[in-house]
């Protein structure tokens, strides 16, 4: 199991969030602290000024994005729309 940690920007985006969206957003991350389920939620590797961090979805519109501390460790450090990449 991946061990998860949340920056302070995460939750303060995640506030924002309707409680639906958040209810998704907490079962996607129970999701992904088992590997076997990254293809399932598209987990993925960004690049250019967000190169060293990864994305997954929690739904069609709205993505999750982290960085590996180690290899079972994940910090989570924002949530929202495509623009949390902007």
């Amino acid at each position: 199991m991946i061990t998860v940690g949340f920056t302070p920007e995460f939750f303060r985006k995640l506030k924002r969030l309707g409680p639906q969206l958040q209810e998704s957003a907490f079962k996607k991350i129970e999701l992904f602290r088992n590997r076997s389920n990254h293809n399932r939620l598209e987990v993925h590797k960004l690049h250019g000024k967000y190169a060293g961090f990864f994305g997954f979805s929690i739904d069609r519109k709205n993505r999750i994005m982290f960085e590996w501390i180690s290899n079972d460790e994940a910090r989570l450090h924002t949530i929202g729309d495509h623009d949390i990449y902007n």
